[in-house]
């Protein structure tokens, strides 16, 4: 079904949103697991059958990790991805570089898909999909997943516009209705020392939070040339990090990482947002239209505030980790990191356990759910954390304050309706090759259906 062929389903408020994931939490805790199966449509199956959508660098990861659960009978059946050539790289791979799991493949050429709809092939040919095409696609492949009765593995982040957000909301409640098992690749919320650290704080130690600050400060992101013979739309999906209706900035696209955990902490969504940002050291002759570093500052109910900051360019303190402060104490983490000290510094809990690789945790817990058949639904989370990283990315280009309640609403969609190759993009370069960088004086909402004035 086309995203045309059907109104949108009204945004949730930021409160059902925490309520719709919260049900799915009380159906897994009284999940009945006689009710077990591989396939929602075929439960006698035993071999989970994966599609892959995007075969670059971390479709590679999640492919290994998700053909690496122990114990797991899977294999590969379908791949498809925009460019040939990253399927050719991917398949020789598997052959012997990742963990030798060629026996664990069995994809041949009448099942390999290049082009921008090879993905619904794939979808029909597979029982989880594993969706990690530049964000920009990620709604409607989402969509196009559930209604096709698979289960789903999709890359963060989900959507880089509020029509995006609305689907992957709708498409979350269908796929409970389903029975369909959906993770979303927000690893920190499979991390052992992440997980213990919340429940310390939802223990009480260290009091109510009231403030934050969470961090993606990192040097600069890879480019790829324009290559010979390329339309304007191959170059910009090969160069998708640089474009906002593919990647939604880098505060969209891995910022979301921290700006899920405020919002996984504090158990609240943002109410509005308020910040600046710019590009002043993107690489001369790198034609981009993103920023190089963003600052946030988000507020939540009760008027909790976090401050946001991602950079990326080379020089200065790099920082990737997140701080709370509460009434009783502080908390610090970063993937390997998590201690608790009380207001006067002194150390209260310190994690020390083992830290299990959170991508492979991620597709261990997700082959458990769809063997299991208990309940697993992270698209909602997955799509609420992701509009607030759109909703800090509105706040910087703009330079105003934006409240999440009414930008969810809006008609803001950057992606076209069924690209091909021969689409214009949503935007072009001038005469220069340059492309428009975003303006906080100039700055309106752009969408492929209406505009609307910001």
């Amino acid at each position: 079904m086309s995203e045309s062929c059907c109104p949108l389903p009204s945004p949730l408020s930021r409160r059902e949103a925490l309520r719709g994931a919260g049900a799915t939490a009380a159906v897994a805790a009284s999940a009945t697991l006689g009710m077990r199966g591989v396939h929602a449509d075929n439960p006698s199956s035993d071999v989970i059958k994966v599609g892959l959508i995007g075969a670059g660098g971390r479709g590679s990861g999640a492919l290994s990790q998700t053909l690496s659960v122990p114990g797991s009978a899977v294999k590969l059946t379908a791949i498809a991805d925009a460019f040939k050539g990253n399927i050719d790289r991917m398949l020789k791979t598997l052959g012997g570089e990742i963990k030798d799991l060629a026996d664990k493949t069995d994809c041949p050429d009448e099942r390999r898909y290049d082009g921008l709809d090879g993905y619904k092939r794939v979808i029909d040919a597979c029982d989880l999909v594993i969706l990690a095409t530049p964000p920009g696609f990620r709604p409607s492949q989402f969509q196009r997943a559930v209604e096709a009765g698979k289960h789903v593995f999709m890359e963060k982040p989900v959507c880089v516009d509020s029509h995006g957000a609305r689907l992957v909301l709708d498409a979350a409640r269908k796929a409970d209705e389903r029975k369909l098992k959906v993770v979303v690749g927000l690893q920190r919320r499979y991390q052992t020392n992440y997980r213990e650290a919340l429940a310390k704080v939802r223990a009480g130690a260290i009091g109510e939070i009231v403030g934050g600050q969470v961090y993606w400060n990192g040097m600069g992101i890879w480019y790829r040339d324009r290559e010979p013979g390329q339309t304007e739309m191959q170059y910009q999906v090969h160069n998708w990090y640089h474009f906002n209706w593919l990647s939604g900035d880098h505060i969209c696209e891995q910022h979301v990482h921290n700006i899920d955990i405020a919002n996984w902490f504090l158990d609240r969504l943002p109410v509005s947002a308020y910040g600046v940002g710019g590009r002043q050291n993107r690489v001369p002759n790198q034609s981009s239209e993103i920023y190089d570093h963003h600052a946030v500052n988000f507020t939540y109910p009760g008027g909790v505030r976090i401050a946001s900051q991602c950079k990326q360019f080379p020089g200065g303190e790099n920082h990737v980790e997140e701080h709370f402060q509460g009434t009783k104490g502080l908390l610090s983490l970063h993937p390997g990191h998590a201690v608790i000290t009380d207001r006067d510094g002194n150390e209260v809990w310190k994690f020390s356990g083992p830290n299990p690789d959170p991508y492979q945790v991620e597709h261990d817990e997700l082959h458990a759910a769809i063997r299991n058949d208990t309940p697993k639904n992270d698209a909602y989370y997955g799509a609420t954390s992701s509009f607030s990283s759109v909703l800090g990315r509105l706040a910087t280009y703009s330079g105003k304050t934006w409240n999440y309640d009414d930008a969810i609403k809006l008609d803001y969609r950057l992606m076209p309706e069924n690209p091909t190759w021969e689409t214009t993009p949503p935007v072009m370069p001038d005469d220069n090759g340059t492309y428009p960088l975003p303006m906080p004086a100039t700055f309106r909402i752009r969408s492929v259906t209406t505009p609307v004035p910001s």
